[in-house]
């Protein structure tokens, strides 16, 4: 069934029929260094054909959430203590994350790591390490330039003298060379002016739709991120302290208020807002 956010924060059904669930992240933990509890019981699901934002501030646990998927938590000494992620059905928790990829699951990183030293067409034609096929290779390439046309004009700079802005495409474009099903993005408007911000999302957008890659992208920018999204979970301190369709969660009044500032006269102060721990009736 479909659900949707009511003015209360309350999930309600709206009867129809949810698409296939692609991702599922079931009630996890994640535990760093042995003992810093990070994630306390986050739950989501990812449709299949969808783009699910993952929002909130600083520290609220999105990019920990990401690195849980992709298993990219052992370098920074983190684990998943609790819980467990399905892909299809199938428990992919245990997977190393070259095995997620051959699975389709890809991550991008929060500030592009882009090769400085490489080109941008090299930058790109690293992302195809798991493909053997040069003729899919070649095909992924030029669909890569389809999209992002400003990659195709600057594919023999080194990518350290590219822009910001150039090198989250490359960043992403470079994520599509392995042929995902799965895209986790992370923090994909960061450090970017907001005609770029827009430029990128379209992107986004356009490869969902015309590809049926479905995205998970953590996102501070939630204005950006439930203009494109289908659905969205707002984390708070490791929690997920709401969710709901995207239109529905852009138009509850304390998410305009606290993630929005659409706050209207009585908006509280800076301190009380630190304080009132973002309405208890969020975490019952």
């Amino acid at each position: 069934m479909d659900q949707h956010t009511d003015s209360t924060g309350r999930t309600e059904s709206t009867g129809a029929a949810a698409p296939a669930a692609l991702l599922q992240v079931n009630s996890i933990e994640v535990i760093y260094n042995h003992i810093i509890l990070v994630l306390k019981g986050v739950s989501l699901t990812l449709p299949q054909g969808a783009i699910v934002a993952l929002l909130g501030g600083n520290g609220a646990g999105k990019t920990t959430t990401l690195r849980a998927i992709s298993n990219l938590l052992q370098g920074e000494r983190g684990a998943v203590t609790k819980g467990s992620i399905t892909l299809r059905g199938e428990r992919i928790d245990n997977l190393s994350p070259a095995d997620l990829v051959h699975r389709g699951v890809v991550q991008v990183m929060e500030g592009r790591h882009c090769f400085a030293h490489l080109t941008i067409e090299e930058n790109l034609l690293t992302g195809s390490y798991t493909r053997r096929d040069k003729g899919e290779i070649a095909a992924n390439l030029d669909k890569v330039y389809t999209y992002f046309p400003r990659l195709k004009t600057r594919r023999a700079s080194q990518a350290a003298y590219t822009s910001g802005g150039e090198q989250q495409m490359c960043a992403i474009g470079r994520a599509l060379m392995a042929n995902p099903s799965v895209v986790l993005l992370d923090e994909p408007s960061m450090g970017l002016a907001p005609q770029i911000v827009e430029e990128v999302f379209e992107i986004v957008k356009d490869l969902n739709v015309k590809e049926s890659v479905s995205f998970l992208l953590a996102e501070q920018n939630t204005g950006m991120a439930l203009r494109y999204a289908d659905y969205g979970y707002i984390m708070e301190s490791g929690r997920v302290v709401m969710d709901g369709a995207a239109q529905a969660l852009a138009s509850n009044e304390d998410v305009k208020e606290f993630y929005l500032g659409m706050g209207g006269s009585q908006r509280k102060s800076f301190r009380e807002t630190k304080s009132y721990k973002r309405r208890k009736r969020w975490l019952a």
